[in-house]
């Protein structure tokens, strides 16, 4: 891996690294087709799919019962891979309790004025499959969703011949209601608009690749979505003070998802920038998914980078706007004061990104492709909505009676003017 110089980097390459993607565009029209098919056809449609794109003959779609199964099976045989779930569960669940907010009323010059905050009814969580089994996007999804309230949570999940028993306990451990095994834009289409056997959401929310993206930004409108996400991604700020060798071990973390991941640290010291190289070289070689892991590295949007001074490291750090944001400098709270773009940060070395993804408790369905110059990930906020209250008496209103009928007389509302004046006739 190559060290380049951030302020060398031609227009086509701070392209790449600043204009991410999903790759949505490229498979739109297919993920229409799709959609549009379960729209109408249900779980007709939802069959042929899974025999089409996943090679199996779905017979049930509801496995609710299967993921219930699941769990009690793990817990009888006292499985490691549940208590772990259980852990994460909770520190998960903790965390989001947090984040819940309280409904208020206060007083303003006589005008008794509040804020209340309420559920939505159905909630809709994809959780990836396939290529590898994600049992913590099971708990990052669905537990924002019950401790917010949500009356049914139900789960979406790529069918096999055999579903990964930890990702269904995990989506019964975090308290779903209804699991069913569809996977893809079919899953997010049978969320959004229902079928026979699906019950339709409010909101659809979880992370997917780009067919599950692409569907996301079809049904938005018709239901509500979390936001659209792209492949993973990581920046590692670091001071001459980092360890190489940890700088590149949470590098290749992040490359192993997703041969389109992007993968980048960014350093004001010279000789860090070439160790980090280095040792990513070396560490690759030694992990189970190096082909992954490598195609992601070679990307235009993945390598190390050299910079002038940390403030042009920040300043690069601030442009890019990562999903996961690594800083690891002796002086981290200090450049965390610079940075306001970030999906998730992660202070010093002993906090990988790799805990927060897993069990540290924080969220990690977050904003990629420069989402979090707008946007926040997942949280209890996701599944709220938030009504004002207001009392008047007949003092309160007096008070503001001139500027009402004002305003509304120069909008030419009369009526609305003629609303207030009749309470004092």
């Amino acid at each position: 891996m190559d060290v380049r110089t951030v302020a060398d980097l031609s227009p086509a390459e701070r392209r790449a690294f600043f204009e991410r993607d999903a790759g949505v565009d490229a498979v739109r029209d297919d993920v229409s087709g799709i959609v549009g098919r379960v729209r109408e056809e249900g779980d007709v449609a939802l069959r042929e799919f899974a025999e089409e794109f996943d090679g199996v003959s779905v017979g049930n779609i509801d496995v609710t019962d299967d993921a219930e199964r699941a769990h009690a099976q793990l817990d009888d045989a006292d499985d490691p891979a549940l208590d772990a779930v259980r852990e994460a569960a909770a520190n998960v669940r903790a965390f989001h309790e947090r984040q819940r907010p309280e409904d208020w009323r206060e007083e303003f010059d006589g005008r008794e004025l509040g804020r209340r905050f309420r559920p939505i009814d159905r909630a809709g969580v994809y959780v990836p499959g396939g290529a590898a089994a994600y049992p913590s996007s099971a708990l990052m999804g669905v537990i924002p969703a019950t401790v917010a309230g949500v009356d049914h949570v139900a789960v979406a999940t790529p069918p096999a011949e055999e579903i990964n028993p930890v990702t269904l306990a995990a989506i019964h451990e975090a308290g779903a209601d209804a699991v069913y095994q569809i996977g893809g834009a079919q899953a997010i289409a049978a969320l959004a608009y229902g079928t026979e056997t699906v019950t339709n959401a409010q909101k659809v929310v979880g992370p997917g690749n780009k067919w599950v993206t692409a569907a996301k930004a079809i049904v938005q409108g018709d239901v509500e979505i979390d936001f659209l996400a792209g492949p993973s991604e990581v920046l590692v700020l670091a001071d001459e003070t980092a360890d190489p060798d940890l700088v590149a071990a949470d590098l290749i973390a992040q490359a192993e998802h997703d041969p389109n991941a992007s993968a980048v640290a960014v350093t004001g010291d010279a000789d860090l920038a070439a160790a980090v190289a280095e040792a990513v070289d070396e560490q690759a070689a030694e992990r189970e998914r190096e082909e992954t892991i490598r195609a992601a590295l070679d990307d235009d949007a993945s390598g190390v980078l050299h910079a002038r001074s940390m403030p042009e490291a920040v300043l690069f750090a601030e442009e890019y706007a990562a999903e996961h944001l690594s800083i690891v400098a002796d002086d981290d709270e200090a450049l965390l004061e610079r940075i306001t773009n970030a999906g998730s940060v992660f202070l010093g070395p002993y906090s990988p990104v790799a805990a927060g993804d897993y069990a540290t408790g924080t969220n990690h369905v977050l904003p990629t492709n420069g989402g979090a110059k707008r946007y926040g990930g997942l949280s209890v906020d996701t599944f709220l909505r938030s009504s004002t209250v207001q009392r008047l008496d007949r003092d309160a209103l007096g008070d503001l009676s001139e500027t009402v009928t004002t305003l509304a007389e120069a909008e030419g509302l009369e009526a609305h003017a003629e609303s207030v004046r009749k309470r004092f006739e």
